[in-house]
């Protein structure tokens, strides 16, 4: 198949009249100029598939669910909005659920629908739950994460964890040289904790600035170490109402090329306003956004990665370069997909067009 484009984002640059010749879902060559013969012309820019490591579900659907039409539906909502690859984010259950989950995603991930799982607790702080049932939250203990790891057979690719909590330094060593991304996140944790959860091995925060410490909390806080900390990445959520417009361009300044857009998507992202529920916590939608029906706080996001990245060029202003490489190449990265991640001889042909209008298209070859 031979892609034709008038803007392409190669070596992040964006290099004008180049065409792409894709065969059996890889990208075969990349060519200058104009060419007569192509079967697909595109007047935008062409961009990498996106990587979504945070996402519980879409299409008024969880990876959660029960049945096997269900998560794809969720898959379908979201390679509809760009995602090429994305973690299966599960929330806090009892651990017999967890587990059963778990097993239910892992023919998905064998198939390669999606790129792993991600367990977002139970492992949590009290203190940040946030949309977390804060009676099923526990401590971690290396023997009950190993059950959690052996039923992912290989596929639980990261873990969410507190690092404040009593075992939680010997977990995340435990998960990093185990080859598990440990995270942390949910926490009330100081500076001092955290940096000796990085030392251990986290190199990722969940949601930065959401269920932890403030940047405007300060120094001697969780925020403060991780922001300077150049071994680990930051998820940000960029839907305007997680993170403030100005707080989300002071990070990017701040941690250059460490920021990995996320969407942290429940079940109504690509559906409509209403009532939801995540595990048992009731949650109401309202203007696209989701709260907990109990206290109001915010309950994941309902974006799909195509709105966040629309909102990081229009709202927040970073360049396209910035945004692809948080949206993509960043992501495929810390996954380890060598396969994703920018546009290049050998990697994904799985691409995404983004129209003049803004109007983002994923393109399958």
């Amino acid at each position: 198949m031979i892609i034709s484009a008038a803007t392409v984002l190669i070596d992040q640059e964006l290099q004008k009249e180049v065409w792409l010749e894709i065969e059996d879902g890889l990208i075969r060559s990349i060519n200058t100029g104009t060419t007569p013969e192509y079967d697909f012309r595109y007047e935008g820019i062409l961009i990498p598939g996106f990587v979504d490591i945070h996402c519980h579900g879409g299409g008024g659907e969880y990876f959660g669910s029960l049945t096997d039409s269900e998560i794809e539906q969720v898959i379908a909502t979201h390679r509809a909005g760009g995602t090429v690859a994305g973690l299966a984010s599960l929330v806090t259950e009892p651990i017999e659920n967890l587990i059963s989950q778990i097993k239910r995603l892992v023919p998905f991930a064998q198939r390669g629908e999606i790129a792993g799982i991600h367990l977002e607790g139970p492992y949590l702080s009290h203190a940040r739950c946030g949309a977390h049932d804060p009676n099923l939250l526990r401590t971690p203990t290396i023997a009950e994460v190993q059950t959690l790891l052996d039923a992912g057979q290989g596929f639980i690719k990261m873990i969410t964890i507190a690092p404040e909590l009593d075992g939680a330094l010997e977990v995340i060593e435990y998960l990093a040289k185990s080859g598990v991304i440990a995270a942390i996140g949910h926490s009330q944790s100081d500076a001092a904790t955290a940096q000796a959860a990085i030392d251990r091995g986290a190199s990722v925060v969940t949601h930065f600035n959401n269920a932890m410490p403030k940047v405007v909390d300060g120094p001697g806080t969780m925020n403060s170490a991780v922001l300077s900390e150049l071994r680990v990445s930051l998820e940000l959520i960029l839907d305007g109402e997680h993170v403030a417009t100005n707080i989300v361009r002071n990070v990017f300044e701040a941690a250059p090329n460490r920021i990995v857009m996320v969407t942290d998507a429940m079940s109504a992202a690509g559906s409509t306003d209403g009532t939801y529920k995540i595990a048992n916590l009731e949650v109401t939608v309202k203007d696209g956004v989701a709260r907990l029906a109990s206290n109001g706080s915010l309950a994941g996001s309902t974006l799909t990665m195509a709105k966040a990245f629309n909102h990081a060029l229009n709202e927040i202003g970073i360049s396209i370069t910035e945004a692809v490489h948080a949206a993509s190449t960043l992501p495929a990265l810390i996954l380890g997909r060598s396969d994703l991640g920018e546009i290049a001889v050998g990697k994904s042909g799985f691409l995404n067009h983004l129209a003049k209008n803004g109007e983002i298209t994923p393109i399958k070859c």
